[in-house]
């Protein structure tokens, strides 16, 4: 990396003759998407800077997922009943948590700019006035949820009591840890942008050694702590929250950290700068909440299907999202080195470096296909041994596996998008599959068409082939190339 050097922040002037560049017929914002590799560049070298960031975010990914399936393999040995009370929380919670995820969509995509112009400075100003907005935002969203909890879970599709008791409970508990949680996020967001992403990984691993560790001891009542079963699975989650948010703060206070909160730094509000994170925060939060309200109209239709239906839908959901650490890993490295390579005005070098990303998940992603579609059944029969829940889950991953390579695809490309702030454009693609796409066709598969759960699943299928491909059109169409941010 080249030595950081002092850029001042660019005038509304300086913003409004690149904005007209971008206007134009210039061929470095026209050009449509090639292979080439950048002058002065090799191939291996490009690869390398794609796995250097990648590899962090892989393991920090894989952990966090391997810990959550733990979690909800412990709650699922009591019962079906338990592993549809945490399945009804994760939407309302992912819901929640829209308005700050999207945030740091922002905060990512400007420090990674900052970081390639070498201005340390304004990528540090970006740092404070994202954990301000992320604490106010947080918190007002922790209140809402907590108070609302019962209604969020009995909207979900809550049908029995048990459920809508050990939903409740769940889900006020994750909301008091939603702050820490948030504030978190920021600190992995913007180290994500500057092309860190070891510290997260850190933190994040250790986080869930917590959670696992109380698992064991609350859920099921270990070496004298008190049973308290769901209750425990959210506190567990929660301690190891709280763990990740101190040792985030313990990193950004360090002296030599390139991101760092000194003495006498100011967190008054920033108007340009916030006017430039929500420029495109905006976009990534609409897109967030369509694709939340999607997967509840979604998660509605499979929780009619009844309790042993909806927890073989939610383990399944669970297993894929361990495969969501390929696409997500590789995201994070177009997402970082796009911004750092369009920050240093080298549309050329964010394009070869994105090509890459996309390679590498690819090949991840039909490994993982090949697991999913042959080892379903005896993966399924970790979370809970009904022979039921194991025959149907085992065809649910079949499809999973057909789908890994369109997944992988869609979530790196996607990423470089972002990292572009080209998130209009990734959120008029999301209204369409998620919103539209997705459930209404698990409506007409389930309802109609009397498919039950495969229904829903060919709907996903579905929505990721259609996803899939109209993100690679925007990405191909070079058109994030004159995106101003």
């Amino acid at each position: 990396m080249e030595e950081n050097k002092q850029v001042s922040t660019p005038t509304e002037a300086e913003l409004e003759r690149e904005r007209a560049l971008a206007d134009t017929d210039h061929p470095i914002h026209h050009e449509r998407v090639t292979k080439a590799i950048p002058e002065g560049y090799t191939s291996r070298q490009l690869y390398n800077d794609v796995i250097q960031i990648a590899w962090p975010s892989c393991v920090e990914l894989l952990l966090t997922q391997l810990a959550s399936m733990v979690d909800l393999m412990m709650v699922g040995q009591l019962g079906a009943w338990a592993l549809t009370s945490v399945g009804l929380s994760t939407q309302p919670k992912f819901l929640v948590m829209t308005m700050f995820m999207a945030l740091n969509v922002g905060a990512t995509a400007m420090v990674a700019r900052f970081k390639g112009a070498g201005d340390q400075e304004n990528a540090n100003v970006i740092l404070r006035q994202a954990l301000v907005l992320s604490l106010i935002l947080s918190t007002i969203a922790a209140v809402v949820g907590y108070i609302f909890a019962p209604q969020l879970i009995q909207f979900m599709g809550s049908t029995e009591e048990a459920t809508l008791i050990g939903g409740t409970q769940y889900l006020r508990i994750q909301m008091i840890g939603i702050p820490a949680v948030a504030l978190t996020s920021v600190v992995t967001a913007t180290m994500r942008g500057i092309g860190n992403s070891r510290i997260a990984m850190i933190y994040n691993i250790i986080a869930n050694v917590v959670n696992v560790i109380f698992n064991y001891l609350l859920i099921g009542g270990n070496l004298g702590f008190p049973r308290l079963e769901v209750v425990g699975a959210s506190l567990a989650t929660i301690l190891g929250q709280f763990v990740a948010f101190g040792i985030a703060v313990y990193m950004i206070l360090r002296p030599k950290s390139y991101l760092r909160i000194k003495r006498g730094d100011s967190f008054k509000f920033d108007l340009p700068m916030i006017k430039r994170i929500v420029n495109v925060g905006i976009p990534a939060m609409i897109e967030q909440l369509l694709m939340r309200a999607g997967m509840i109209i979604f998660s509605k239709t499979v929780a009619g299907l009844g309790t042993v239906a909806f927890a073989t839908h939610q383990v399944c959901m669970n297993i894929q999202a361990l495969s969501f650490m390929n696409g997500q890993a590789f995201a994070t490295s177009a997402t970082s080195l796009m911004g750092q390579s369009l920050g240093k005005k080298r549309p050329d070098l964010a394009q070869a470096y994105c090509h890459r990303a996309r390679r590498l998940g690819m090949m991840v992603s039909l490994f993982l296909g090949v697991v999913f579609f042959f080892f379903g059944g005896p993966i399924v029969a970790l979370y809970n041994d009904d022979p039921m829940i194991v025959a149907e889950g085992a065809k649910m991953l079949m499809i999973v596996a057909i789908t890994q390579p369109l997944q992988s695809s869609q979530f790196i490309l996607a990423g470089a998008l972002r990292g572009a702030g080209d998130t209009r454009a990734t959120a008029y693609i999301t209204f369409l599959t998620v919103l539209v796409v997705r459930p209404l066709l698990a409506i007409f598969l389930i309802n109609s068409m009397n498919m039950g759960l495969l229904g829903a699943w060919v709907a996903i299928a579905v929505d990721q082939l259609i996803r899939s491909t109209l993100v690679l059109f925007r990405f191909n169409s070079g058109k994030w190339k004159k995106i101003i941010v």
